[in-house]
């Protein structure tokens, strides 16, 4: 599989997550066969590593913002504003 439709393949980061709460919520409160319950881990545990990975390529490219930025940039926790 080429890498533009490996990428065109991926869920963006709001709808793995979406995806990753709904399979842990059924692993939590229904009564799934083993078989089942293997499937759901596998793809929660590929969700899982997709976010993260999503997650630190955010934080790499606002490192980079603030580098360009001279080191001016300073992000706060939203109660801290004001």
């Amino acid at each position: 599989m080429s890498k533009p439709a490996k990428a065109a393949a991926e869920p963006n980061f709001e709808d793995a997550l979406t995806r990753l709460e709904a399979i842990v919520e059924a692993m939590e409160t229904e009564e799934l066969a083993l078989e089942t319950l293997l499937a759901r881990y596998e793809e929660g545990m590929k969700l899982a590593r997709h976010c993260h990975e999503k997650l630190n390529a955010a934080e790499l490219r606002l490192k980079q913002l603030e580098e360009e930025a001279g080191g001016a940039l300073v992000v706060k926790p939203a109660d801290e504003e004001g």
